[in-house]
């Protein structure tokens, strides 16, 4: 079980204490991401937790990172559309350096303007160095046609522009009006002392920004779902392709039954999508579904690697396997077969402190339920084929299906053309 307090500040923290391990994980996650932003500052969340890493009053750079390193313990953050995660893992008698080491990153760093402008050059590197890769363009470019003017359409990297037009007093400025006691939550997961955490986290963190509080603003999710389709021309092989319909939002009560239509449809290696057009006809080397959701969005995509010359073979194959799934879903067999897998993909990933720390920490963020394993599987094993037909009829819209493709095609509007009349 699970155990939530919270800081002399506010912070709120929960801790998952699982006495056999010899391990802690400890992650610190704001409401910080490419979704609070807006088109001047996009990009400055990941721009933030950059600069977390450069130096503190007590610590410069490295001597963070051998803070964590002599300890052979591990460090890093990442940045989301929707959060900001900075996290450490320990064996349990160095968890006291671990939460040192994070709470001085967090209320000592120093955001000097000779790293500012060091990291822009770093970060415009990892903007360009994403562009080379067709697959993440491709769905970047999905991203932005599926949400179009919100700001879940926006890269968590920003562009060269706006990462360029970052100065000390803008960053600074940003970083105290997100990290803020009431849009922060601390998730603590293995062997501890909850006493001895909640000391410890007290002392690191418990004043930090204590009479701010978040500036309130949480754009809308609304947006208006369409049809387009977009490509790029790059001078590669293969063609990458992908397609996008609405999906549920994280914590709907669609998810779990869009997860089981997405294992079906291709989600895994024995799924529909996989077995006909790659193993059957052997049409692309790639094919694989997915579904992303937030807290108030989602999508549905599909994604295939090809040669410009299979691209109508595949798109017919692909548009007759979701009609069949949208006539006559899917078997029992199908359905129990997918909800065993389920079933056990969420069970091997508790058996990781990261995945539980991180889900724990973002249903408190969210102030949403933090659910056992076992009601968990009990939603799965309760999803019956009126909730398939649910979701189905809900989601597989093809008015609302989105393209991008990025490879080989000079005639991008020919090929527009091509796709809109198998699609639309």
């Amino acid at each position: 079980m699970y155990t939530i307090k919270s800081l002399d500040n506010g912070i709120k923290v929960i801790m998952h204490k699982i006495p056999y391990l010899k391990s802690a994980t400890i992650g610190i996650i704001a409401n910080s991401g490419s979704f609070f932003e807006d088109k001047e500052n996009n990009g400055i969340s990941h721009f933030i937790e950059h600069m977390l890493f450069k130096g503190t009053n007590k610590r410069n750079a490295r001597e963070l990172a051998e803070a964590m390193d002599d300890i052979g313990g591990q460090i890093n953050a990442f940045t989301s559309k929707e959060h900001t995660c900075f996290y450490g893992k320990v064996i349990d008698e160095h968890l006291p350096i671990a939460i040192d080491v994070l709470g001085d990153m967090i209320t000592n760093s120093k955001f000097s303007e000779d790293d500012i402008e060091k990291e822009k050059g770093v970060i415009i590197e990892e903007i360009n160095m994403y562009k080379d890769f067709p697959e993440d363009l491709v769905f970047e470019m999905l991203n932005q046609q599926t949400y179009r003017d919100m700001s879940l359409s926006y890269p968590i990297l920003g562009t060269d522009k706006t990462v360029n037009s970052f100065d000390r007093d803008i960053i600074y400025s940003y970083f105290n009006k997100k990290y803020t006691p009431d849009q922060m939550v601390v998730s603590v997961v293995g062997s501890f002392s909850e006493e001895q955490v909640i000391n410890m986290l007290n002392k690191e963190l418990g004043a930090f920004n204590s009479f701010n509080r978040g500036d309130g603003n949480i754009p809308s999710y609304d947006y208006e779902a369409g049809q387009s389709i977009l490509g790029v021309h790059k001078d590669i092989e293969q063609l990458n392709v992908a397609m996008g319909f609405q999906g549920p939002s994280t914590y709907s009560d669609d998810i779990l039954p869009m997860m089981i239509v997405n294992n079906i449809l291709g989600g895994t290696i024995s799924s529909r999508l996989f077995q006909e057009i790659r193993e059957n006809r052997g049409l692309v080397y790639t094919i694989e579904s997915s579904l992303t959701s937030y807290n108030g969005a989602g999508m549905l995509s599909i994604y295939a690697g090809l040669t410009r010359e299979n691209l109508h073979s595949v798109s017919d194959l692909i548009k007759i396997e979701i009609n069949q799934i949208k006539d006559r879903l899917i078997s029992n067999k199908e359905l129990n077969k997918s909800k065993e897998h389920l079933k056990g993909s969420y069970i091997l990933s508790l058996e990781g402190t990261f995945s539980m720390m991180y889900e724990m920490g973002k249903n408190l963020l969210h102030e949403k339920p933090i659910e056992t394993p076992e009601i968990v599987l009990e939603h799965i094993n309760n999803i019956g084929m009126n909730d398939i037909e649910r979701v189905v009829n809900r989601y597989l819209l093809w008015e609302q299906m989105n393209l991008s493709y990025v490879g080989p095609v000079k005639d991008t509007q020919k090929l527009n053309m091509e796709l809109k009349s198998i699609f639309v």
